[in-house]
């Protein structure tokens, strides 16, 4: 379910992760985790970056969220 997945995102930002995207296609969400930060819930975006952690790495969702 979507809270199993957003419960282990949560874990994995405790064991020191620092960028999760968890992408619900059925909703065409994204959501964001980084540590000391709320998520950030994306509708519908047509991409994401990995920015800061992942410099010049974007996401393409087309495909994915379509």
């Amino acid at each position: 379910t979507l809270s199993m997945l957003q419960d282990k995102m949560q874990e994995y930002l405790v064991s020191g992760a620092q960028l999760g995207w968890l992408i619900d296609p059925q909703e065409k969400k994204v959501h964001v985790y980084r540590p000391d930060a709320t998520v950030e819930v994306l509708d519908d975006p047509k991409e994401v970056s990995g920015e800061p952690v992942l410099k010049g790495f974007v996401l393409k969702l087309e495909g994915i969220l379509d």
